[in-house]
This record gives C-alpha cells, structure tokens and sequence, in this order.
C-alpha cells in the first residue's frame, strides 16, 4: 500500500541521534561517552531488597496507581528534601520510568492543538511526545553559556492557545538549573496564564552548583504541577525503570487515565526495592554528589587538556565541550571523525534543538567507571597531537 505505516504525527521523527551514535561506536569499537548511563551497578542495599521482593513473593501486578510502599516513600523524600507534602494514595502514581510519566502527563493534558511552551536545548523525548498529542511547540531558547532564562522571551512564546509549559531542571542537554528567581519568573507566568507546568527533575540529586528547587514549592504551583522524577539516576538502575509523578488529584487523575491503559502496572519488585533505596540516609546521596562531582572535574579537565572549550556543568553527569578550539564548526562532523579516528562516542547537541544554532556543542557522559574514563581521556588526548 501507498500509505506510510508510520503516522503523521511522528514523520521526521526518526532513529534517534543516540542509537545512531550508538551503533557508530560499536563499528569501530569505540568507548561511548554519548549514552547517559553507567557502566558501574546500582547499590547493593537496593538490589538485595529487590531479590528478597522476588523470594518474598512479590511478583504479581501492582495497583495501577503504584506498589503503597512506594507511593510512602517518594511522599517521604519530597518532604525530606523540599518540605512538599503529597497524599501517597491520591496524588502519587509510579510509571515505567520518567519517559512514560512525561508521555503520559502530556498526553492527558494536551487536546489537538494546544501549544506547549518547552526550553531549547530539550530533551529527545519531549517533542515526540507533544506531537502525539497532536499539540505544538513553542520555543523558547535558553542562552548560552550558562543557558539562563529570557524571561520577555517566554512571556512572548505564550498565546491563548498555550496549555502547559515543560521543564527541565537540572537539564539535559544543557547541564543547568533553573535559578529560584527563573523559576519564580516562570511561576507567576503560569498562575497569570492559568497554565500547567510539567517538570522533569531526574537529575534532582546530581547537583554540583546552586541548589534544585522544585516549582511546584513555589507559591501557587503545587496545584498546578505535575513533577516527574525517577529511581533510574539516583541509583545507577536505569534498566530497571522506576520512576513517579507527583500531583493535585485533579492532575494526577488525568495522568493515571492515559497511564493504565499503557502500562497499567510497573514491575513489583522493583517498586518495593526502590521504597527501600528513597529512605536510606543523606550519606547516600552526599556520596553520590560528591562521587559525581569528581568524575565531572576528571572529565572537564581532560577535556580542557585535549582542547575543547569546557563548559563543566551545574548539574547532570554530562558535560559540554566546544569544539571550534578543534577546528570544527560542525557538531555530527565532529562526533563521526571522534568515533571513527580516536574511538570515542559523544552526541551532538544540535540534535537537541529545532534549527542547529548549537553545532559547536557536543555532549560526553561522565557516568562510568574510572577505567572507561582514564582510556577515553588518553584517546581524546590524541586530538591536540
């Protein structure tokens, strides 16, 4: 037949710029710096508890809504960490990983040309996901190098079409945050336009500079924000994907109606086991900050060392390099030669925007064991030779 099997909504959306990457990296045996996850494992403590859920008999669906311990514990982090107060029951849902809980946020939310305000550079996924709500995004660039907030420039990106806004912070790819005072910018926008915010906060515990303020502990946002979150970063468990959205019931009742009938229910075990990893003490997440924060300086030093321009991040375990230093103007240039002559993989950060302004940017993983970055660095040394 003449017609595409692919639906409209998603033509141009095609293989990923991380399974291409990919793919290239494995052709010529190259360390991949360009995929966001480790090569170490998550913490004994939290696999131990998912082995004694299995032994235990855990191992038949959840509520839909997610396993009630779960739904405890995440209540129980976001007022530990932000002093946020969530009913487990009614305002918490567990999802199959952030990714379905952004999909499934946008998909509730949206009709059939609403408008979205997202922030440029943005994550791969968000696009696809407001374009199977048959929405439409608007724009609004963050600028570099810090990637800060123009706040006239978003107030302008809002029309009377304009339903939500979606955020990330700490972001991937720009490896920022959200300053309170751009937050607040963005708050008082939303409570003036009657809008909902969307945030993804994955990268919640992986803060170097400033500090992580959810909006919705901003004044007025609590009952307008859907916050998404995951155990997949926090615990170096990406594979198990675990994550959770926290909203208003009103809010959390339209999430829950796409998510049931997508994935229903997320992996028991895994629920319970992530329980038990949100409640250990602040000494695990100091740790983690701390340890990521010395893979970043190893990292941003190298590079530096190498001859890119660094930009070493606030947040995220990525960092941006420029690689005009090189003598490259070309990010998807730049990344095949790195693959192919030095054996590195990195990602090009034009692949995160709609126009390709950033082509001087690429984006390396930080995320993996001391040996994987000790031999990448001593490839990448090659480039100044």
């Amino acid at each position: 037949m003449d017609r595409p099997r692919l639906t409209r909504r998603l033509d141009g959306f095609g293989t990923s710029i991380f399974a291409e990457m990919t793919a290239l990296a494995r052709r010529h045996d190259a360390i991949n710096l360009g995929q966001g996850f480790p090569n170490f494992d998550g913490p004994e403590f939290v696999k131990q508890a998912a082995i004694e859920a299995m032994r235990g008999g855990h191992n038949q669906y959840s509520p839909m809504p997610g396993q009630p311990a779960l739904q405890q514990a995440v209540a129980d982090h976001q007022r530990r960490f932000y002093g946020l107060t969530y009913d487990p029951a009614s305002e918490i849902t567990v999802h199959a990983g952030a990714t379905e809980a952004l999909c499934a946020a946008i998909t509730a939310l949206l009709d059939a040309g609403d408008e979205v305000v997202v922030f440029e550079p943005f994550y791969d996924a968000y696009l696809p996901g407001i374009a199977l709500a048959q929405a439409e995004a608007r724009v609004v660039r963050l600028v570099p190098p810090a990637f800060r907030l123009d706040v006239a420039a978003l107030e302008a990106a809002i029309s009377k079409k304009t339903r939500l806004v979606l955020l990330n912070s700490p972001s991937n790819p720009a490896c920022s945050l959200f300053t309170r005072q751009e937050l607040e910018a963005i708050a008082e926008l939303a409570v003036r336009h009657d809008l909902v915010v969307v945030t993804d906060e994955v990268y919640e515990h992986i803060v170097f500079e400033g500090v992580h303020v959810p909006i919705a502990s901003l004044p007025g946002m609590r009952e307008r924000t859907v916050t998404i979150s995951s155990a997949g970063k926090t615990f170096s468990l990406t594979g198990w994907k675990v994550g959770w959205s926290c909203a208003a019931p009103p809010l959390a009742d339209a999430v829950r109606a796409v998510h049931q009938f997508v994935t229903f229910a997320v992996s028991t075990p895994f629920q319970l086991a992530i329980a038990a990893g949100l409640a250990t003490s602040d000494a695990y997440y100091t740790a983690l900050r701390d340890d990521y924060r010395m893979r970043r300086d190893r990292l941003c030093d190298g590079l530096g060392a190498a001859g890119f321009g660094v930009m070493r991040p606030a947040g995220t375990y990525f960092a941006l390099a420029d690689v005009r230093p090189l003598g490259f103007d070309d990010d998807r240039v730049f990344c095949r030669h790195l693959v192919e002559t030095i054996g590195v993989a990195a990602i090009p950060v034009s692949a995160f925007v709609l126009d390709g302004h950033l082509k001087h940017l690429v984006r390396f993983a930080f995320c993996k064991d001391d040996a994987t970055l000790a031999e990448a660095l001593r490839r990448l040394g090659k480039l100044k030779r």
